[in-house]
Order: C-alpha cells, then sequence, then structure tokens
C-alpha cells in the first residue's frame, strides 16, 4: 500500500537513531499465548468489512470478478480520497482529505451521512458490530453508529493516525488494535474506547498491525518488526526490517511480509526472527502492502512494477508494468488481481500470469487499495472522488 500516505521527510529524518541498537534482537514467539482470539469473519461475497480483508492483513477477497467492467457510480468528496473503502451491510464507508468521513449507499453510490473529524482522514475504516471505526490526522480513534454516523466515542492519541483499526476477542470483549504517530500501538476496549494497554515503539507506526495466533505484527519509522501478544501488550520479540516500513504487514502462518523504504520486499519467519528470503530488483521502495496467495505474493513497487513472487522462495513469477509508482495494495479475487497506480489507472490483472485483463483511467493517482465485494470494486483516487467498478 501506500493506501494512506506516510509524512516520508519524518521517517528519514528518524531514521537513523531508530536503528540504534536494533541489530542485536531476534524474535521469539514460544511464550506462551493468551486466550486472544484472531477476528474469525463470515466471509461473504458482499462484504468487505475491514482493511486488506482479515485480521492477517492478506488482502484476498472471496468470489469472482467479471470483466469487462463498467463505472456504476462515482461520488464526489471534498478532498483527495487516499483511505480505502469497507464494505458492509450495503454501506460503503470511506474517509477522505476534507476531514469527513462518509457512507454511501453501495448499489447507488448516494450518500446516507457524514461525520466531521479535525483533520484529514486517510485511515482506512473498519466496519464491525454495527460500528465504524476510523482515526484521523486530529490524532483520535472515533466510533461511529453504522447507521446514523453518531458518535458513540472517541479515543484520543498523541498524534495523527493514518493506518487502520484491526480487532480481535477475548474474556468475551472485542478489542481494537491501532497504532499513532506518538510512537504507541494502542489497544482499547470497542464498546467504550478505553485503553486497555499500550506497547511504545521507537517511531511513527504507519501501518495497520496485522493479528493472527494471539499475536501482533507491525513495523514503522524505527525499523523494527514488533511481535506483541495482543491480550497483554507483552513485548514477545522483535525483528530488525533493516530500515522504515511504511505499509502493513501481511501475515500467514509463522510468516510475515513486507517491503521497507530500502528497496527490498521480505519474507520473515516470526518463529525463529530469521530471513526467509529477500526480493531485491531495482533501487526503489516499497510502499504496498503483500496480498499473499496460496503459492504466490503481490505487491507495488515505486518502480512502477506490480510484483508477483513465489511465495516459498521469492523467487519472481511474473511483473506487470504500470506507469506510475504503485502505491495501492493490490487485492487477489479469484483468479484476478485488482491494484491502483499513480498513473490514474485501476487494472484487474491476471492472477496466473500478470497479463492486463482490463483498466480504467480515473486520471488522477490511485493510491488508496481496492475493497472488492459482491463482484464489485470500490477504490479512491487523489482527485477526490470513489469510484465503482462492476456489472449491472
Amino acid at each position: 500500500m501506500l493506501t494512506h500516505p506516510i509524512q516520508k521527510t519524518f521517517c528519514l529524518l528518524a531514521l537513523a537513531a531508530a536503528l540504534v541498537g536494533c541489530g542485536e534482537k531476534t524474535a521469539s514467539t514460544d511464550s506462551a499465548m493468551k486466550d486472544a482470539a484472531a477476528p474469525k469473519l463470515v466471509k461473504s461475497t458482499a462484504d468487505w468489512p475491514m482493511f486488506r480483508g482479515d485480521a492477517a492483513l492478506t488482502g484476498v477477497a472471496p468470489g469472482e470478478i467479471a470483466v469487462p467492467l463498467k463505472l456504476l457510480w462515482s461520488f464526489k468528496t471534498g478532498g483527495p480520497v487516499n483511505s480505502s473503502a469497507v464494505v458492509a451491510d450495503g454501506r460503503v464507508f470511506i474517509g477522505s482529505g476534507d476531514s469527513q468521513v462518509y457512507a454511501l449507499d453501495f448499489k447507488s453510490g448516494a450518500k446516507l451521512w457524514s461525520f466531521k473529524t479535525g483533520g484529514a482522514v486517510e485511515a482506512p475504516p473498519l466496519a464491525l458490530n454495527g460500528r465504524v471505526f476510523i482515526g484521523s490526522q486530529d490524532g483520535n480513534l472515533y466510533a461511529l453508529d453504522a447507521a446514523t454516523g453518531a458518535e458513540a466515542w472517541k479515543h484520543t492519541t498523541g498524534d495523527k493516525i493514518l493506518a487502520s483499526a484491526n480487532w480481535f476477542a477475548t474474556g468475551g470483549k472485542t478489542n481494537l488494535l491501532i497504532g499513532s504517530y506518538d510512537y504507541f500501538l494502542h489497544c482499547v476496549d470497542a464498546a467504550t474506547g478505553r485503553s486497555n494497554w499500550v506497547y511504545e515503539t521507537g517511531n511513527y507506526i504507519n501501518g495497520t498491525p496485522a493479528i493472527a495466533e494471539g499475536r501482533t505484527v507491525f513495523g514503522g519509522c524505527d525499523a523494527v518488526l514488533h511481535i506483541v501478544s495482543v491480550a497483554d501488550g507483552k513485548k514477545l520479540g522483535e525483528v530488525p526490517a533493516g530500515a522504515y516500513v511504511a505499509a502493513s504487514v501481511a501475515l500467514a502462518g509463522d510468516s510475515a511480509f513486507y517491503g521497507h523504504y530500502e528497496n527490498e520486499f521480505q519474507c520473515v519467519n516470526l518463529r525463529t526472527g530469521a530471513k526467509a528470503w529477500a526480493f531485491r530488483e531495482r533501487n526503489f521502495p516499497y510502499f504496498s502492502s503483500a496480498a499473499v496467495a496460496q503459492d504466490r505474493v503481490l505487491f507495488g513497487g515505486r518502480d512502477k512494477l506490480l510484483h508477483c513472487v513465489n511465495r516459498t522462495d521469492g523467487k519472481p513469477l511474473w511483473q506487470f508494468a504500470t506507469r506510475g509508482k504503485v502505491d495501492s495494495s493490490p487485492v487477489v479475487c479469484g483468479d484476478k488481481v485488482v491494484v491502483g497506480s499513480d498513473d490514474g489507472r485501476v487494472y484487474v490483472v491476471s492472477l496466473n500470469d500478470g497479463k492486463e485483463l482490463w483498466s480504467y483511467e480515473i486520471g488522477q493517482p490511485v493510491g488508496s487499495s481496492p475493497a472488492i465485494a459482491g463482484g464489485k470494486i470500490i477504490v479512491g483516487s487523489d482527485d477526490g472522488s470513489v469510484y465503482c467498478f462492476g456489472n449491472p
């Protein structure tokens, strides 16, 4: 991704200090896990209720996409749309640079409600249990009623929030995890917004924390991959990332997949802390979050390419060339991959061989990551609009 652009200059200035003292640490996830359960969302082709589709942030959507697609509707906001959409119960939820959170009718694109925050909203929402949870650059995580947009509560952090919340259940409670530029990962009660615990890192947290097997994994501007127990916020391990991590980590088994600013995409074994493989081709950084399919991993690069590599060894399978950097995070749906590019287009390519199957020219950069639900694609653009593509 970058589905939510970060303050790159700040990260660069802080990187050297963040790297000091990181090199000797290794991961150890053999500590006993608590009873925290990663969310098991019911996979419905009609919904895409959270960023990247599931708690492990694998970027895989159920169902199929039939090409060619048509523009079904668009909705104009008052600012660039770097937030990524979610879809739940017939509604599309998305943020905008105009500081608003919008709820739109999934079928028609008509506005159902909007909610004003105190800053630009680049973070993707999370739709859960009749509420929409979303962070803002004003430093607040908001809980809004999904039907009306009424504020249920807000939790204030010490700095801007650019990424989505994730969630888990433990002890009969639903809890949220959210990273902030205040250097902390926050765990809050989804019902009340009260803090359960905080975990301090060495710098800004850019991406959404991934959750699987009772642990959360995330990176940031401290150039460290953090592994933390979701039940109590205790450190399970750290892995030096090698450079700051702008995107979210994707998890599959004991493997974590992510790219970083120093032009490398990595697979790390969380149990041993060892790098299983690394993909490095050209001197361009990776701001896109990965999609993890059964036998392959897909990610965009600032080299203007969508990359597909073997999941086991990282060897390239194919590349798809666009005319702009690919900060958008790809989504796999059936035998197809959907991704946006700064060349102003949304692409659908073959998962098998990377051949273009369909594209649509919006005209302005598409850094938002696609949401796929009911065979439709929802994506935002720097032109300030939200677009829905599908078959009538």
